[in-house]
């Protein structure tokens, strides 16, 4: 009965893998065709999360979008968005398993950003500017985001509307991200703020350390 079992398993095994080869998403692919473009290598993993709004949808090559990872342009389905990109992820990322990539307005993502899992990107929130209507019915608001080229987030970050982030940018898991901050930025907490800065006279250091200073710890060490 143990061997009937361990077939059984290896069975399963072979078929879920051969499942996940099938499903996964390319540019080869049914499916991949609604996307405005999939660059080559480009692999969206199988289970996917939610897909809408493909055709505002652009991915760079050798990306590799992790299982059950929604990528979504508009409120839903069908509906007409404009003539231009709305969602844009360069090459060579990879995006971690359970993220959600909504967008409404513009998201950048560049070159070479690898997330961990659970990562949330949104362009667009929620208002309370009305105290008599509920939240959820009134009118969000929109503002782009952009992720620079060689950045890395964490698992679980938050990345809300309006935030630009540098090139070479960790972002810790986590932080809920707003704003701006420069290349070579390391931000983290609730909200997330600048932690660590890269700077050619200093290599990376806290926020308000100044090359003086620097200087005297190496004098002294």
């Amino acid at each position: 009965m143990s061997h009937v079992r361990r077939a059984a398993g290896a069975l399963i095994h072979r078929a879920y893998a051969a499942l996940r080869r099938a499903g996964a998403i390319s540019p080869s692919s049914p499916a991949g065709y609604r996307f405005r473009h999939l660059g080559e290598g480009v692999s969206i993993a199988f289970p996917p999360g939610a897909i809408f709004g493909e055709q505002w949808i652009e991915i760079g090559e050798g990306t590799l979008i992790g299982e059950r990872v929604s990528l979504s342009c508009g409120m839903g389905p069908g509906v007409d968005l404009g003539p231009d990109s709305i969602l844009r992820i360069g090459g060579s990322c990879s995006i971690g398993r359970g993220s959600h990539v909504v967008a409404h307005q513009s998201i950048d993502i560049g070159d070479h950003v690898f997330t961990g899992p659970y990562v949330y990107i949104t362009d667009q929130n929620h208002v309370y500017d009305d105290p008599e209507v509920p939240i959820g019915r009134q009118w969000p608001r929109n503002s782009p985001v952009s992720i620079g080229s060689g950045s890395w987030l964490g698992a679980s970050a938050i990345i809300l509307p309006g935030t630009r982030l540098g090139r070479q940018c960790v972002v810790a898991g986590g932080a809920v991200v707003r704003g701006e901050f420069p290349d070579y930025s390391v931000v983290a907490g609730i909200p997330a703020k600048l932690v660590r800065r890269y700077d050619p006279a200093l290599g990376w250091h806290s926020p308000g350390t100044s090359a003086i200073t620097s200087l005297d710890r190496q004098a002294t060490g």
